[in-house]
């Protein structure tokens, strides 16, 4: 087997190949949209190249054939938490061969280890974690937009090497036509009716810096209080929000507000991969077209709750419930959207995993970030 840094164009491609390889005769599996992968490890694209480093690896058998891959990044500002220094792999494919898994393995933990890392995470991503995060090990279906996919035989390859369970993220979904929850649509009501200060709103594109401004407000407050956490920056949301525009819903995206405060919101996303999945990661000019066309026949019956967050100042009042209520009844009334995905939530956060509930929903997916202690 020989291993090769990913140095230029030619292996830069054959990084987005193995994957192609790989899942040749998996046909749940969707490729990811080139470009989509090639701005992750983009200094230009991906503003963590601002504070951190990435590289990518591809690993080929004797013959020269596509066999396997790995990435490699640390992000400076998340990186010493205590007693730790935490670096990342992912983007991790193999062949079924245990002896390719552990030389990736291998090869990405000694380039964390020239950079002082002493705790690994993975398979995670060089970015937020609601784009390919976690390993994927119970709901081996078509992957929304952004979730992780892989070969089930990728756990016992973790594990085997002496990665230990960190969190499992649970997916859950439900069907829209079945109705929502009752309980749920009562306490919603309840909550907008007898609370006159509380107001909704959907995103509006032509405000965007505006609703840039709320959701950094909201988020950086919800998120605080977890491990290692480190407030996102407003230029990084207005780039999320320029990258969702070919595909985002306005009304899909909802905040909700209590005296004109940004408390909370939700941020769904049509599930573009029923499209995405007849273009096999290629989004040519072509392919764009086709992609207007299909959008227009109403093809896409699957959402997915990508975020949602309240300000901790209004936690307990119910906003959760107000903010999906707004954008599930939209999607009811004016959308041919069914599915509803509700991913992922950690198996720490309690709040989230009893809305889950609240809503009806049942498990779906199930993913696993693992760590690896390097002493």
């Amino acid at each position: 087997m020989q291993i090769f840094e990913v140095a230029d164009k030619k292996s830069a491609n054959e990084f987005l190949d193995v994957a192609r390889v790989i899942y040749a005769q998996d046909n749940e599996w969707v490729c990811p949209l080139d470009n989509d992968i090639r701005a992750v490890f983009s200094p230009a694209k991906n503003t963590f190249f601002n504070h951190g480093e990435a590289t990518r690896w591809v690993l080929k058998d004797d013959n020269g054939k596509l066999i396997g891959r790995i990435a490699a990044f640390i992000n400076e500002k998340k990186a010493n938490y205590g007693d730790k220094r935490i670096g990342g792999i992912g983007f991790f494919e193999s062949i079924e061969d245990y002896d390719a898994a552990k030389l990736l393995f291998d090869t990405a933990m000694d380039w964390l280890k020239e950079r002082k890392v002493n705790t690994v995470d993975g398979p995670i991503n060089f970015g937020e974690n609601d784009q390919y995060w976690g390993l994927l090990v119970e709901g081996f279906t078509s992957p929304s937009y952004g979730m992780a996919y892989n070969a089930p035989y990728y756990q016992k390859f973790f594990e085997d090497y002496g990665f230990q369970v960190k969190m499992e993220q649970m997916t859950n979904k439900f069907y829209l036509k079945e109705g929502l929850s009752p309980r749920f649509v009562k306490i919603a009501n309840y909550i907008v009716e007898r609370k006159p200060s509380i107001t909704t709103e959907p995103f509006d594109p032509k405000r965007i810096d505006k609703y840039a401004e709320d959701f950094m407000a909201i988020y950086n407050a919800a998120w605080a209080e977890f491990e290692n956490f480190t407030p996102i920056k407003k230029d990084y949301v207005l780039e999320t929000f320029e990258k969702m525009k070919p595909v985002l819903d306005p009304k899909l995206v909802q905040f909700a507000y209590v005296n004109g405060e940004p408390a909370s919101f939700v941020l769904s996303l049509p599930d573009v991969n029923q499209i995405f999945k007849r273009f096999k990661g290629k989004l040519n000019l072509i392919n764009k077209i086709r992609f207007l066309m299909l959008k227009r026949k109403n093809v896409i019956d699957r959402v997915r709750v990508v975020v949602m967050g309240t300000h901790p100042k209004f936690q307990g009042i119910g906003l959760e419930s107000v903010v999906t209520y707004k954008s599930f009844e939209y999607c009811f009334n004016e959308t041919p959207l069914n599915e509803v995905e509700l991913s992922w939530v950690g198996d720490f956060n309690d709040k989230m995993i009893a809305i889950h509930k609240g809503l009806g929903a049942v498990p779906s997916k199930k993913h696993i970030t693992y760590r690896y202690e390097l002493n």
